[in-house]
């Protein structure tokens, strides 16, 4: 599977729990990063609507640990009407530890409307594989 964005991440002292592990919902932060990247890629600004994240599956495969070296790969899966399916691996030394589904739906005056055709071209263009429902 091809993913048009990868981006490194530091594991910060902060982001462990007491098992010394990175906790569960720190992955969820990670996954915001690489989505904030793929959004600035694709040029979205959000002056004219706004994002939120409706849904969130996680797959934990392996713990990260403090000394790994991480990096997470994004993409979008599908876009809908008024939202789009992000996914993302979460890879952890070379192991990948977590894979991450997301719906992020478009809000225009607090209400969901229509992704921009704009949004939808650049999606496009960016990705290298097929877009569900583009």
């Amino acid at each position: 599977m091809s993913f048009p964005l990868r981006l490194p991440i530091e594991v910060r002292f902060s982001d462990l729990d007491t098992l010394k592990h990175v906790n569960n919902a720190v992955y969820l932060t990670y996954d915001e990063i690489a989505r904030g990247h793929y959004l600035r890629r694709v040029g979205a600004a959000i002056d004219g609507g706004n994002f939120v994240m409706a849904r969130a599956e996680v797959d934990y495969i392996r713990p990260i640990l403090f000394g790994d070296s991480v990096e997470i790969a994004i993409r979008v899966e599908k876009v809908g009407n008024s939202s789009f399916r992000t996914l993302s691996e979460i890879w952890a030394s070379g192991d990948l530890a977590a894979r991450i589904k997301v719906v992020v739906v478009w809000l225009e005056d607090g209400r969901p409307a229509r992704i921009p055709d704009w949004f939808r071209n650049a999606i496009r263009t960016l990705e290298s594989e097929p877009v569900e429902g583009l």
